[in-house]
């Protein structure tokens, strides 16, 4: 799902004058760097832009709709020649006595965009006053509040847009899985700009040893706590858990401006692991990996297949495995640490900001 910014107008993007009404060309002026981080934002992260504004009164004869409409028509244009151009444009004009729901911090008008999905967790609401923390709250998202006075409410309080730019570009790319079914239950937390650190709880000791291969060789966080039937067997544990590990992943991504996209080659002792990954949003699997054991640790060695291909599925990547080798121990370590390169490689950004497809779109 789509992350969204919900950015006010008046004293966010442009001045507001004493009179609260931008309703001639005089008096349209823009906030110190709300152009240019605008137009970075737009260009160097995955938000979609939404305008969200309350016009008190606007289209009765105090606030004339003629007077309004040029003005915020100009402003609109300006801001879409530097490349920052807002999917919706939503406008209240009721007074606050009129408490109609449609007004902020009341979320009526925005109902049938939301219902196209939104990540509202990885949302935020843009905005100098308190009703705009009010609605972030009855959204379910997060606040930047513009204002002198810090809100303890608000991910961050601030004037200046250069620290806005800053705290979005820069938010590391995270994600929470939790996945309950009747035979397992798993939480999972992923942060692909983390520094290797890991917290890896299945119930199985050899399989939390391979997972630990992958943040500390991905320099990826990574964070899973599992339980399941494995008085049964470990198949449901593993399978969801690869399940839940390639949702994150994709999560995460967002919209994948500017990663690396693709493989690795890894020796270990007599082993020799290739493992060559694309993020390019089409799911596959090819496994050339022969394991001659029955079991490895306390796993079915059928098992990692399984593992390998639930991941492929729903991080929408392809995959391609392959190892030789002669000690099965070797074999299965160097593939979760050649996977691990390979999913450190492909996930890093670089400063381009572009998605590296000819598509446009991954």
């Amino acid at each position: 799902m789509k992350k969204v910014l919900f950015i006010d107008r008046d004293k966010t993007i442009i001045a507001e004058p004493p009179d609260e009404q931008v309703d001639s060309f005089d008096k349209l002026e823009f906030l110190p760097g709300a152009i240019t981080n605008l137009a970075k934002i737009a260009r160097e992260t995955d938000f979609e832009l939404v305008m969200v504004t309350n016009q008190d009164g606007m289209g009765t004869e105090a606030f004339p709709a003629e007077h309004f409409w040029p003005v915020h028509n100009l402003m609109l244009k300006i801001l879409k020649n530097e490349g920052v151009e807002f999917k919706e444009v939503f406008i209240d004009c009721h007074r606050p006595e009129d408490n109609a729901p449609t007004r902020k911090p009341g979320t009526a008008m925005l109902v049938q965009y939301l219902a196209h999905g939104v990540d509202l967790e990885s949302s935020y609401v843009i905005g100098d006053r308190l009703t705009d923390i009010e609605l972030a709250k009855n959204l379910g998202c997060k606040a930047i509040y513009i204002n002198s006075v810090p809100s303890p409410e608000a991910a961050l309080s601030t004037t200046d847009w250069n620290e806005i730019y800053s705290f979005l570009r820069f938010t590391p790319r995270t994600a929470k899985i939790t996945r309950k079914t009747s035979e397992t239950q798993i939480e999972l937390y992923i942060n692909l700009d983390g520094t290797g650190k890991s917290s890896i709880s299945t119930g199985i000791g050899f399989f939390n040893h391979m997972l630990e291969q992958i943040p500390k060789h991905a320099n990826i966080d990574l964070e899973i706590k599992a339980t399941g039937d494995l008085e049964v067997d470990e198949h449901h544990t593993i399978e969801d858990i690869g399940i839940a590990l390639g949702e994150a992943t994709l999560k995460a991504l967002g919209g994948k401006k500017g990663i690396a996209r693709y493989g690795f080659t890894l020796p270990m002792d007599d082993s020799l692991a290739t493992v060559a990954l694309d993020f390019g949003g089409r799911s596959w699997l090819v496994w050339n990996a022969d394991f001659k054991a029955e079991k490895i640790g306390e796993i079915s060695s059928e098992m990692f297949f399984h593992f390998f291909k639930s991941f492929a599925d729903n991080a929408k990547c392809n995959l391609n495995i392959s190892v030789t080798g002669v000690n099965e121990h070797h074999k299965i370590e160097a593939v979760f640490k050649a996977f691990a390169k390979s999913l450190g490689m492909a996930v890093k950004q670089s400063d381009n900001y572009k998605v590296p497809s000819t598509k446009g779109v991954l």
